[in-house]
């Protein structure tokens, strides 16, 4: 099983050790990559964290690599980053807002490495299969499937679709079809976000983290994505819907059974 923790950002190379040494026992039992972006370039706020940069941010992520030994994820926002992510990460992943921008799928695509596109909040998981055909002809395969998109590095990833203003819903049927396309993932803690908010800041329920994630787990997935962080009420992002790595490991304990019982 595929499983992507770690926090939204990079707050500080202190705070990324932390949560890495934390994640250390996932490591040994499933196919784990840490995840950390060094910018989050899609804040609801200009006045809103963004990260350390992509100089320094890397840096950090290169360190945990030498330290740890995980395979990385981080998000690229433009063109210009996917080159210099390339360099020390594992997956080079797409935000659900730029899951069609043609230009970074293709750039992303020119890599050796995997490539995680987020369905865009305001698409049909149906139409997912053009993001993934743009990077599959990009590495010469014409055909869009599930084995393609396995043997040439492409993944999708469900976050949640738009539900009325502030809110968001997860349709259990867009995994079945994005299946179809490429290996899966639920990314259980984006879904429970709440866009937009008072004071330009998005909030969230992780009361449903672990539910959505169970539900996720008898439908059938590849993969969980988890954002976590030791003090999720004191993040720099996403607080609201990121979770403790104690919970973490209560969900796992969970989606473990239903594999066994859906098996």
């Amino acid at each position: 099983m595929i499983l992507i923790a770690g926090p939204c950002v990079i707050e500080s190379k202190e705070q990324i050790f932390k949560i890495a040494e934390y994640l250390k026992p996932y490591n040994e039992k499933y196919n784990f990559y840490f995840k950390a972006s060094f910018d989050k370039a899609n804040r609801t706020s200009l006045d809103s964290y963004r990260g350390p940069g992509i100089e320094k941010g890397l840096d950090i992520l290169n360190e945990v690599k030498q330290k740890f030994g995980y395979k990385l994820l981080t998000d690229v926002h433009e063109t210009w980053q996917v080159k210099k992510a390339a360099e020390v990460v594992d997956v080079l992943q797409i935000p659900a807002f730029l899951c069609r921008q043609t230009d970074l799928l293709v750039e992303a695509a020119k890599t050796d490495k995997i490539v995680n596109i987020k369905k865009g909040q305001f698409m049909n998981p149906e139409d997912m299969r053009y993001s993934v055909l743009k990077v599959l002809k990009t590495r010469g395969c014409d055909e869009v499937s599930y084995e393609n998109s396995k043997k040439h590095g492409v993944w999708l990833t469900e976050r949640g679709t738009t539900f009325g203003y502030g809110n968001l819903v997860v349709d259990m049927r867009s995994l079945v079809i994005m299946r179809k396309f490429a290996p899966t993932i639920f990314d259980a803690t984006h879904s429970v976000q709440m866009p937009g908010g008072a004071g330009g800041k998005s909030s969230g329920k992780r009361e449903f983290v672990a539910p959505l994630s169970r539900a996720a787990a008898a439908v059938g997935v590849d993969g969980f994505f988890f954002e976590t962080h030791y003090n999720p009420d004191e993040a720099l992002s996403d607080g609201a819907n990121m979770i403790t790595p104690e919970t973490l490991d209560n969900i796992l304990k969970d989606i473990e059974c239903i594999k066994k019982c859906t098996n």
